[in-house]
Parts: C-alpha cells; sequence; structure tokens
C-alpha cells in the first residue's frame, strides 16, 4: 500500500507540476503566435491600403469590391507628369504697362502599371482578400463617401475579427485578447482593420511595434 501511495503521489505530482507550467507557459506561447498571425494580417492589410489609395489615385474613390480591386491592379496605369515652371508677360491695361506673369506647366511623360509599382513580380494581391490563418474567409471590405467640414470626402474600412484568427486557440486566451487594453503592444479590440467609414483616416489600429515586424518582411 505504501508503495502504491508513493507512486500516486508522484503521479499527482507531475501532474501538478505539468499544471503550473502550462499555466505559466500557455500565455506566452499564445502570446508568440498571435503576433505571428497579427503580423501577417496586418502586412496584407497594408497590401489592401496600397490598393485602395491607387484606386483612388486614379479614379477619385475608393472600392468596396475587391473584385474592382485586383482587376484594377492588373490593368491599371498611373499617368507620369512632369512640372515646369514658365513665366511670360502680359499687358496689364489698369495701369497700361507690361506685368510679368509665373506659371507651371504639367507636361504627360508617360504611365506606368499599377502592378509593377505595388507588387513588381509578386502575385499575392490575388489572394489579398483573405484573410491569413482562416478557411479562406474574406476581410469585409467597405467603402462610402462622408462629408467633412463641407467636403465629400472618399472613406474605406477593412477589417477581420480576431476570433477568425485564432480559431484553434484557447477560448478564455481569445477572450482576454479581444479585450486588450495594452495600446502599446497589443491590437486593442475584438477587430484587426485599418480605414475608416466615420473619419477621412487611412491609419490601421495596430501598434508601431508591428510596423517594425512588417517592414523587415
Amino acid at each position: 500500500m505504501k508503495i502504491v501511495a508513493q507512486v500516486v503521489l508522484w503521479i499527482l505530482s507531475g501532474f501538478f507540476c505539468y499544471m503550473i507550467y502550462k499555466s505559466v507557459s500557455g500565455p506566452l506561447e499564445f502570446k508568440k503566435l498571435k503576433e505571428k498571425r497579427y503580423a501577417k494580417v496586418v502586412r496584407t492589410l497594408k497590401d489592401i491600403r496600397n490598393s485602395e489609395e491607387a484606386y483612388k489615385t486614379v479614379n477619385g474613390k475608393y472600392t468596396g469590391s475587391f473584385d474592382t480591386l485586383v482587376t484594377f491592379i492588373e490593368t491599371g496605369e498611373f499617368t507620369l507628369t512632369s512640372q515646369r515652371d514658365t513665366s511670360w508677360t502680359e499687358y496689364d491695361k489698369a495701369y497700361a504697362i507690361d506685368v510679368l506673369k509665373e506659371g507651371k506647366i504639367i507636361d504627360t511623360i508617360g504611365t506606368v502599371s499599377v502592378k509593377d509599382s505595388l507588387f513588381k513580380k509578386s502575385d499575392r494581391y490575388k489572394k489579398m482578400m483573405f484573410v491569413p490563418y482562416t478557411d479562406n474567409k474574406k476581410f469585409d471590405l467597405e467603402a462610402a463617401t462622408i462629408i467633412k467640414n463641407n467636403y465629400s470626402a472618399p472613406v474605406f474600412l477593412v477589417k477581420a475579427n480576431k476570433e477568425d484568427i485564432l480559431a484553434d486557440q484557447p477560448a478564455d486566451l481569445v477572450e482576454q485578447e479581444k479585450n486588450s487594453e495594452n495600446i502599446t503592444e497589443d491590437i486593442t479590440g475584438p477587430e484587426i482593420l485599418v480605414g475608416s467609414l466615420d473619419e477621412v483616416s487611412t491609419n490601421g489600429n495596430w501598434p508601431t511595434i508591428y510596423d517594425a515586424k512588417t517592414n523587415k518582411k
């Protein structure tokens, strides 16, 4: 009986040691995993933002359609221009004298492919509508026009749910992550997003540490 009791105690001791280890290492492993996944999501959101800004440069507005955005990347072109100063004299009737006038002349010198400008030889834009680490769930993409200071301004918003990105992780840790308020290291709130439908903004809701992570890639 004494030997059996010792074996049981060893088993229980090992179990409790394992549980203590998991209680410490679990959150640390979760943190590393979520940061790796978030970094890829942020990289994709930056691709979408760059594509939307290019679309607006050419079309004067954003688009709420990924199909339209992909087609634009594949077929769109930027117009290349050059600007030079010019001057001339013009007769001023009021003062009965020639007055020197100055201005600028803008010349069109060619075009460049949107795809070459944004993605070079990469075709990752073809899949940028899908949220990384999900079963092909798509980002929510919206575009609109709002009035700010009596000015009509185009806006867009792209977002993904943290729950989808971390679907295979412990529910309690995911819930804590959704409610995180650490604005220095964490992406606060239940979503990762860029843009806004309420303000004229193309900013993302991630902290600057993710810019450092994505710029290395």
